[in-house]
């Protein structure tokens, strides 16, 4: 493994991620609270992995080879479709930070009736998150391979 495996990694990772969401969701509609909390931390805890995998690639391509992240220019005529799912999923993934952690918190608190109602924001804006990151891997590194 190398540090251009990360990529795949993270997107690996955002996915995962997706599938706990999912799974959270499915489990708490059902009323099975100890398997939606598991879930939940689960998707917490792989994307704490996924923050540290993305820095460490970042912080290896600005100090280590002097680049920037890799750019979208080809197709150009698709470079603004991947820049409006790009800048929602990067404005959204800053903004979602203190979310996941003042529902963590609440839940944690057991106060069920403040977490259901930021959770209610929380989850579709992190799913949306955690999709995007696939999608943007797959168009950059698999559909549309940028140099």
């Amino acid at each position: 493994m190398s540090i251009y495996d990360l990529p795949a990694i993270n997107a690996s990772l955002n996915g995962l991620s997706a599938v706990f969401l999912s799974l959270g969701y499915f489990f708490i509609k059902r009323g099975n609270k100890i398997a939606h909390r598991n879930c939940m931390i689960s998707a917490f805890a792989i994307s704490i992995v996924f923050l540290g995998c993305y820095l460490t690639y970042h912080g290896y391509l600005a100090y280590e080879l002097h680049r920037g992240p890799t750019r979208f220019e080809n197709p150009i005529w698709f470079r603004p479709v991947y820049l409006a799912i790009l800048i929602t999923h990067t404005f959204l993934a800053i903004l979602i930070v203190p979310l996941i952690l003042i529902t963590l918190w609440r839940a944690k608190k057991e106060r069920f009736d403040l977490h259901k109602k930021i959770a209610r924001w929380t989850w579709p804006l992190w799913m949306y998150v955690s999709v995007t990151g696939v999608i943007v891997y797959l168009l950059l590194y698999q559909i549309f391979p940028q140099k």
